[in-house]
């Protein structure tokens, strides 16, 4: 990280676009003149790009240019409170229209015979409602672990939005889900996102080095927001023309695996893999679990090249 990632990331270029109501969304690219793929990622709740140097490092060495952002109210771009801790989002849609705004006004300036997209968790929700609402340039796409449902006990799944937005209705301004609370940094033992300690702590002492990029919890209407994107992707899955590959992580304790096997039964153009004993972060875990995940998003991406 600190050798060839490190001079690959110094060459990084970076902008800021306006997303909607005039949110700063900030983005960076990793660009090679002779390359003629693409690959846009997507990252989670609580991520920032800044966080997949090493990805995108592997996606640069095998030709691809890299194009990624964060969205709003978290990593590098604008919030949306006074706390800029707090996890918050006004309406989910909004994430997917900066996705559309950075596609169209970043992305597509320059001209690239194949273009694939690589979302993650919660970006897995907003690449999917993109794919669902929007014509889209991309030959091939993969959702790691996707946000198509919550983890929670079945009881909670009935009435979570309900308490939600009841919370959020006796809230004077947006605060914290209950059980919830500004950044704190975990442990490596008492995470449930990857098994490579290595990984893990790299990326908290990223946010050491940089306290600007924290998120702490979410917010009541977050949750609400959240629970209906999720829905919303299965139930509009028949609009999807574009070839997924689902990357499933076999222990994922983050979102609700079941959701994605609905997902793939009503998708004609959905394949979907297990990778085992993985936890949610694939791209963080450790190596033979997420050498794993990205062979499998290079081969899917190779053969729609």
């Amino acid at each position: 990280m600190a050798g060839e990632v490190h001079a690959m990331w110094q060459k990084r270029q970076q902008g800021e676009f306006k997303g909607v109501d005039g949110v700063p969304i900030r983005w960076i690219s990793i660009r090679e003149p002779q390359n003629e793929r693409c690959v846009v990622m997507v990252n989670g709740r609580n991520e920032s790009f800044w966080k997949y140097q090493e990805l995108f490092y592997e996606f640069s060495r095998k030709g691809y240019d890299v194009y990624a952002y964060d969205h709003r109210g978290q990593g590098a771009s604008g919030r949306l409170t006074n706390d800029s801790e707090l996890g918050h989002v006004i309406c989910f849609d909004d994430y997917v229209t900066d996705l559309h705004t950075f596609i169209e006004n970043v992305v597509n300036k320059d001209a690239y015979k194949h273009r694939f997209l690589l979302a993650h968790s919660m970006g897995g929700a907003v690449a999917t409602l993109y794919l669902e609402h929007y014509q889209t340039p991309f030959n091939a796409v993969v959702l790691n672990a996707p946000m198509f449902g919550i983890n929670m006990p079945a009881p909670l799944k009935l009435v979570a939005s309900s308490i939600a937005k009841i919370m959020e209705h006796y809230q004077s301004q947006p605060s914290y889900v209950l059980g919830k609370k500004p950044y704190r940094e975990e442990p490596f033992e008492a995470n449930d996102q990857c098994q490579s300690q290595l990984r893990y702590g790299w990326a908290k002492h990223l946010y050491q080095l940089h306290p600007e990029l924290r998120l702490g919890g979410p917010s009541p209407r977050w949750v609400w927001q959240a629970l209906a994107a999720a829905k919303h992707c299965i139930r509009d899955v028949e609009h999807i023309d574009t070839p997924v590959l689902l990357l499933q992580a076999g222990d994922d304790k983050v979102v609700d695996n079941h959701s994605h096997v609905i997902f793939c039964t009503k998708c004609t153009e959905c394949e979907m893999k297990v990778i085992p004993h993985a936890r949610h972060e694939l791209l963080m875990e450790k190596d033979c679990l997420r050498n794993q995940a990205l062979k499998d998003t290079l081969e899917f991406f190779e053969s729609y090249s």
